[in-house]
């Protein structure tokens, strides 16, 4: 039985296996540029953020109904159930989707059925957070916003993802306030390639609850220390990180270093079929290369849950850090 935890930077279209974007493709009439899904496993092993981008969004082709975005999202809620994940605050990029013609009911409609019952299924809650891509315009993200107005029952809040260098934060201050107005919860990804004043500016501008990734606040120890100071979670990725060259290899990542500051780490899996590992999997790696012991696992199976959006539902939250606190080793 895995630790139980929370997965709390997971984008649903990084799940997206080889198997399934073949079934997917035949089922819409797509072909791929790959002769079988080893061919396709093998493009799985790109060497820099770019790279990964590009066939990441050059899959997507494949999800074009609701029911593709159903099935996507319960293979991965299978996957996450047999790694110990009891709750999930899933990403989703709307503008790669609606660019290709797919509507937003589409996406949501196919995302919000699968997981209105993943907990009766896979003993999992979830929620999901929009994200905007911060390499297109802000015109853009308040576009994909007002689109979202009608789903926002079935939408927790936004987030802010692809590539960072050069989209500073402020970029998006407009459609961030919008969102505040509109009762959504707030998250960015910052630090991941990005400088620490990223990090900074995603406080102060956009307002956030949580920073995605924030690998690179070590830099600065005015952020750091801030960071502790307002136990701003951190959803780290480890296993992203190496694969897309933030850092050279797992057992130089600064995670030990970051919980002995005092920082709010959890650990994710980020774009898991991607990057080589679900979250279970990016525990164990992380235990193996930095020399975790089980209660530096206990403590971030527990942050997971304390940095996770339930405060809607603090019982819940309670049974689950219970649930951390009871498990024990093998």
């Amino acid at each position: 039985m895995p630790l139980p935890k929370a997965e709390l930077h997971l984008h649903i279209e990084g799940t997206l296996e080889p198997e399934l974007a073949f079934e997917l493709a035949a089922r819409n009439g797509v072909t791929l540029p790959y002769a079988s899904t080893e061919e396709l496993r093998r493009a799985y092993l790109f060497t820099d953020l770019q790279s990964f981008l590009d066939l990441y969004y050059g899959l997507m082709a494949v999800l074009r109904t609701e029911q593709d975005f159903a099935d996507l999202a319960d293979a991965y809620l299978a996957r996450a159930a047999e790694q110990g994940v009891r709750h999930a605050e899933i990403f989703f990029d709307p503008q790669a989707h609606m660019a290709r013609g797919v509507s937003m009911e589409t996406v949501v409609g196919g995302l919000s059925r699968a997981l209105a019952t993943s907990e009766e299924r896979f003993g999992i809650s979830t929620l999901l957070i929009m994200c905007f891509l911060r390499d297109q315009s802000a015109e853009s993200a308040m576009e994909t916003l007002k689109a979202a107005e009608p789903y926002l029952n079935r939408i927790t809040g936004v987030g802010l993802d692809s590539a960072e260098v050069g989209h500073p934060p402020a970029k998006f201050r407009e459609v961030y306030e919008e969102a505040g107005r509109l009762g959504l919860r707030k998250v960015a990804h910052a630090g991941e390639e990005g400088p620490p004043a990223y990090i900074t500016e995603a406080l102060d501008v956009l307002k956030v609850e949580r920073i995605d990734h924030g690998l690179t606040a070590m830099r600065d120890p005015a952020v750091v220390e801030r960071l502790v100071r307002d136990q701003i979670p951190l959803t780290l990725c480890p296993l992203s990180n190496v694969r897309l060259r933030a850092i050279d290899i797992l057992e130089e990542h600064p995670l030990r270093e970051m919980m002995a500051a005092g920082l709010l780490c959890t650990v994710n899996s980020d774009d898991p079929s991607y990057f080589g590992g679900y979250v279970g999997d990016t525990f164990h790696a992380v235990q193996e290369a930095l020399g975790l012991d089980h209660e530096a696992l206990r403590t971030l199976a527990r942050n997971s849950f304390r940095a996770s959006f339930l405060e809607d539902d603090e019982e819940r939250r309670a049974r689950y850090l219970a649930e951390v606190e009871a498990y024990t080793f093998d």
